[in-house]
């Protein structure tokens, strides 16, 4: 497990960096799900970024991480830009792998970002808590078992309003018996 301070430090970093290119981004993934939902362990960080707004900038983007002492290929991360596909980053001085996605995986989230503070005097912007359920139950109804945990803790820890939401919104995604599905199991461990 990394220290929390490696999380700080790549998060100030990467942060920065898309700052200056104005490059729209949230954390979603594992760290999100500890903050909306229970604390577990994660080993890495998740972040949409705006695809088009990456591309605009990709020299400056890429110059800007070679010289903040990320690890990358740089086609690879040009190639995954353009085809709308993960691309990971590492942090040489951190040892702390970053997945960048470069597209929505609920049409309209990054409109919706939420800033929080994940550490004492420093916040950033967050996959919004209906955004984040919904996005745990698509990587569940692609396989992720981990996720439906993470599901099922951020849709309880929902206002009645924002539960409503993701209702609306998992009969447009097809998933609804899958939310239903979840929410009928139980925290605990099957003896």
């Amino acid at each position: 497990m990394y220290p929390i301070e490696a999380f700080e430090q790549t998060l100030e970093k990467i942060a920065k960096i898309l700052d200056r290119h104005s490059i729209r981004y949230h954390l979603t993934g594992g760290i999100t799900s500890v903050f909306y939902g229970e604390p577990r362990m994660t080993q890495d960080v998740d972040l949409v970024v705006d695809r088009q707004q990456l591309l605009d900038q990709i020299d400056a983007f890429t110059f800007s991480l070679r010289q903040s002492n990320f690890l990358f290929d740089e086609s690879s991360v040009r190639s995954s830009i353009e085809n709308h596909r993960l691309f990971q980053l590492l942090d040489s001085a951190e040892s702390l792998k970053l997945d960048l996605y470069p597209r929505e995986l609920i049409p309209g989230e990054l409109d919706r970002s939420v800033h929080h503070q994940l550490f004492e005097g420093v916040a950033f912007p967050i996959v919004s808590r209906p955004d984040a359920a919904l996005s745990k139950l698509i990587w569940v109804s692609k396989g992720s078992h981990k996720s439906r945990r993470d599901a099922r803790q951020i849709y309880l820890s929902c206002a009645a309003e924002e539960q409503d939401h993701i209702r609306s919104l998992v009969d447009e995604l097809s998933l609804a018996s899958l939310l239903e599905e979840i929410l009928a199991e139980s925290d605990e461990a099957i003896e």
